[in-house]
């Protein structure tokens, strides 16, 4: 699932342009924007996504530069809308990566980067202790049926606590009610967050 949307750079501009055709009419309406979310790669996700119910949550794995070409906040935001809450990737676009904070998606990196091919579409992803790993700042372990893996996210003590809050706008509600005054990227005490399967 590496960021190659062609076999030439001829390819890549026009699947670049139909996604963009079909999406922009929409760009106003998340919800429908959301339909587009990962088509060309998995026609089944969105459906997929769906079918979880609307509470859960789920995690994609993705290989080199996850979000190349989706600096728009679109993407970041049509994924959360659908339960999108980590991905784990060999690499991440610059500017994707924040929007994904922004949103409360915690981007995790492999720390072995071979560990991507030990993970199995629809595997269930359980993270221990999570709350206290993120702040930590160490190592988060995803354990599956057959696998266990080693990732790192690299987070700030600030974007630890967009991603714990649910993102930037629950964020600086959070500290609107509890009266701080401060700027949404002052730290605050984080989150308690359950185990969660993802």
């Amino acid at each position: 699932m590496d960021s190659n949307f062609g076999k030439s750079p001829k390819d890549s501009l026009l699947a670049i342009c139909v996604m963009l055709a079909k999406a922009l009419p929409y760009r106003s309406n998340l919800q429908k924007i959301a339909d587009f979310s990962f088509e060309r790669i998995d026609p089944t996700y969105v459906a997929r996504a769906h079918a979880l119910g609307p509470n859960s949550m789920h995690a994609v794995v993705a290989g080199k530069n996850y979000g190349q070409g989706s600096s728009r906040e679109h993407a970041a935001a049509a994924s959360r809308y659908l339960g999108l809450r980590v991905v784990v990737a060999k690499s991440f676009a610059r500017i994707h990566r924040q929007n994904l904070i922004n949103y409360g998606i915690l981007p995790l990196l492999f720390v072995e980067s071979t560990d991507y091919d030990r993970l199995e579409k629809n595997d269930t992803l359980r993270i221990r202790d999570f709350r206290h790993k993120l702040a930590g700042g160490g190592k988060i372990v995803l354990e599956s049926a057959n696998v266990t893996i080693e990732t790192q996210h690299g987070l700030t003590s600030d974007q630890i606590e967009i991603v714990l809050a649910g993102g930037v706008v629950n964020h600086r509600r959070n500290n609107r009610r509890m009266g701080s005054g401060r700027d949404a990227l002052t730290p605050r005490s984080p989150v308690d967050l359950a185990e969660h399967d993802i």
